[in-house]
Parts: C-alpha cells; sequence; structure tokens
C-alpha cells in the first residue's frame, strides 16, 4: 500500500501518490497566479483613464479603455533611439561581462596556477571596500575619458566579482576528470576551456548572463551621471526623465489652479512599466530551464 507498482513497463501510481501530485499542481498554479496577478494589475491600468483612479483604483480591466499612457510613451521620437541604445548595451555588454568573467574563473578554479588565493582575495575585497561616488566619477570622466562616451555604459559596470565566484564555483563542480584526460591527449588549458569545460557549463553561462542582462537593460544611474548627450540615453533613464516631466506638468498645473486629471500620470508610470520589461521578459523562457541544471551540475561527481 502507498508504493508505485511496476507491471512491465507501465507505472501504475498509487492513490496517496495521485493526491499528492494534485495538491503540488494546485499550490505550483496559485503561486503562478500570485506571481501574474501585479503584472495583470499594471497592464490593466496602463490602459486606464486618469479620472478613474481616483475612483475605481488601479483596475485589471480598465473601465474607460485608453491607450492615451502609450501615445504619450510612444510617440516621443526619442523612445526608438532608446530601444537600440539599451539593446547594443545589454547585448555587447552580457557578451564582454561574460568574456571577463569566465577568463578570470577558470585560471582561478585551477589548483595549478600560482598565487590564485591572492587574487581571489583581491577580487573579494572589491566586494566590501569600494572608492566612492567621486572617485569612480573622476576616473571615468578625466582618466578614462568616458564623458558622454556609449561605451559608459558598458566598461565601468562589467565585471561583478559576485558573478565571477559563482561561474569558478561552477567550474569547480565539473569532474577534474576530465581535464585530465584532455591534457593526457596533449590539450592545452584553451582548448580544455573551449572544447570542454564551456560546453558542460551552458546552465552556469545562461544564467549568469541573463543577470548581466537584467543589469544593463535596468540600468539607468550611470546614464544619469555620465551622458548629457540625448541621443545616448538608454531606454530606462528616458523613460524616468518622461515620468519626472509628467509629475512636474501635475504638479504646476496644481499650483496654477489648472485642473491636472487628464495629464496621464499613473497610467503614464504603468505604462512605461509595460514598455520598459517588454522586450526582456521573453528571455525568461528560454534560460528557465537552466536555472534547474545549474542547481543540479556537479551533485555526482565521476
Amino acid at each position: 500500500m502507498g508504493k508505485t507498482r511496476i507491471q512491465g513497463t507501465a507505472i501504475k501510481k498509487s492513490g496517496g501518490e495521485k493526491v499528492f501530485e494534485v495538491v503540488v499542481y494546485a499550490i505550483a498554479t496559485l503561486f503562478c497566479i500570485y506571481c501574474l496577478f501585479p503584472f495583470a494589475i499594471i497592464l490593466g491600468s496602463s490602459f486606464e483613464t486618469e479620472a478613474n483612479f481616483a475612483i475605481y483604483g488601479f483596475p485589471i480591466i480598465p473601465k474607460d479603455f485608453t491607450i492615451q499612457a502609450y501615445q504619450v510613451v510612444l510617440g516621443d521620437a526619442q523612445i526608438f533611439r532608446a530601444y537600440g541604445v539599451t539593446i547594443f548595451t545589454t547585448v555587447a555588454g552580457t557578451i564582454f561581462s561574460m568574456f571577463l568573467t569566465i577568463t578570470m574563473a577558470y585560471p582561478l578554479s585551477l589548483k595549478k596556477v600560482k598565487f590564485r588565493n591572492v587574487i581571489t582575495f583581491f577580487v573579494y575585497f572589491t566586494m566590501l571596500f569600494g572608492g566612492g561616488l567621486v572617485p569612480t566619477y573622476l576616473l571615468i570622466t578625466k582618466n578614462l575619458g568616458l564623458k558622454d562616451n556609449l561605451f559608459v555604459l558598458i566598461i565601468p559596470v562589467a565585471f561583478g566579482a559576485w558573478n565571477m565566484f559563482l561561474m569558478r564555483n561552477f567550474f569547480n563542480g565539473i569532474p577534474h576528470e576530465l581535464s585530465e584526460s584532455a591534457y593526457m591527449d596533449g590539450a592545452n588549458d584553451f582548448q580544455i576551456l573551449w572544447k570542454i569545460i564551456l560546453p558542460v557549463s551552458v546552465p552556469g553561462i545562461a544564467t549568469l548572463s541573463l543577470f548581466y542582462a537584467l543589469g544593463y537593460w535596468n540600468q539607468w544611474f550611470n546614464a544619469m551621471l555620465y551622458l548629457d548627450d540625448s541621443r545616448l540615453f538608454p531606454l530606462q533613464y528616458l523613460l524616468m526623465r518622461m515620468l519626472r516631466n509628467a509629475d512636474a506638468m501635475k504638479e504646476m498645473a496644481r499650483s496654477t489652479g489648472i485642473a491636472a486629471g487628464e495629464i496621464p500620470t499613473n497610467s503614464l508610470r504603468m505604462a512605461t512599466t509595460v514598455v520598459a520589461i517588454g522586450p526582456i521578459i521573453f528571455l525568461y523562457p528560454y534560460v528557465q530551464k537552466y536555472f534547474t541544471s545549474g542547481l543540479t551540475v556537479g551533485a555526482i561527481k565521476g
């Protein structure tokens, strides 16, 4: 009783297992609905008129459907240029960041590398202490000359110490017998990394690539500090400026006694959220399967 019975090649589930499976699927379904509920509110509220927010709040289904907020967001000619800037920095920055992370993590995972503990300490030290905003600003603008340069959105954030440690631990989880057998066959370190280590490290690479891509896609602070040329503004910074302008217009209308109810401040916030997260969210279905694989790789030693 209570055990799975095998009849030939078919597996018959017991009553207890069926009940457990139903409960698990029900809990997973409820959790998915719970996670999707905020997105449904954001999407529905982005099509609501500004006057209805004070009456009905933030609805999932808008009472009075309007695309006014999207007309404001997408009507700005800069929005598509900002999309191009963000897509370029996300793709190029993710590739460059993964290159730096892998080329640092792999040598530090090899026991034969001298002073690897010392190098690891210096990398770890950067996680505890930083130079501060003013020295960093002077370094990037004066010494590196990246003021009003598109690469200021990539180079200062290209390397993440925490991500490097994750990648190093992932490499440590790969059986060393793979590398040793390749050494015996005459392969060098570069060949081992390219032909053996990287192919079995796809889950870790995909996961960290998503982390880097999200960081590049959502960055706006460096743009605020180092960019004055509006042609170089990334998407997030441009949307933030649009929201600030909308808030400023509403405040000005209130101070002058003009009705401010038609300025789509709340729906504009929701519309900008949809515009900002729309493209990047499509990466998740392609990367999600690697998260589970990344947890299990290295659990079994050869």
